[in-house]
């Protein structure tokens, strides 16, 4: 039986994705090819959900030719026109040269646990010695939930990360449970907060 997936609104949490990017810059040397940062982002945001339950950065995925994105941080960091803007990645990640960033000044990462950094550096001891285009291959050939868009951009749920992670429908169903009322309180406090 098809089960029909929760449709989950996320909640992009900006900072947390500045964080996220700093640490992975700072641990790239500095400077990062943005396809990679992402790539790596991903990763660390795939773990995440599969060992807790929920992402780090609530971001919206996609896959797109050359394999999953976090929709809302790529265009922030492609965005050049909007890097005065307001947010905490346009204050920290410098604007895209050549396809690298870097960091703008010290980025607090004291919005992630101790847990989250953890994973980060795991995520990195075994990803980050690849460059951006062995990570594009890699990631094809290792992802069970990968999708070919060809030429278009297909999104990627939380369901079928979970799934490709094998976990049970009843975890499944948990979960988006769970990741649903975390957005939903988000949006609440949020709203309150304007």
């Amino acid at each position: 039986m098809l089960q029909k997936s929760t449709h989950i609104e996320p909640v992009f949490n900006e900072e947390k994705a500045s964080q996220v990017a700093a640490i992975f810059i700072k641990l790239c040397g500095g400077t990062v090819n943005y396809m990679k940062l992402i790539k790596l982002m991903y990763l660390a945001e795939r773990q995440a959900l599969l060992d807790w339950g929920k992402p780090i950065t609530y971001d919206s995925y996609f896959f797109l030719d050359k394999g999953p994105v976090l929709s809302n941080t790529l265009n922030k960091i492609k965005d050049r026109d909007r890097y005065n803007s307001q947010g905490s990645l346009y204050k920290y990640i410098s604007v895209p040269e050549n396809y690298d960033v870097s960091l703008r000044e010290e980025c607090d990462i004291k919005k992630l646990s101790k847990a989250e950094r953890e994973l980060l550096n795991k995520i990195f001891q075994k990803y980050g010695h690849y460059d951006e285009w062995e990570l594009v291959d890699l990631l094809h050939s290792i992802l069970p939930e990968w999708k070919d868009p060809s030429n278009s951009a297909i999104p990627i749920s939380y369901r079928d990360i979970l799934k490709a992670g094998n976990k049970s429908e009843e975890e499944i169903e948990c979960i988006e449970k769970e990741i649903s009322h975390a957005c939903f309180a988000a949006k609440i406090f949020t709203t309150n907060n304007l």
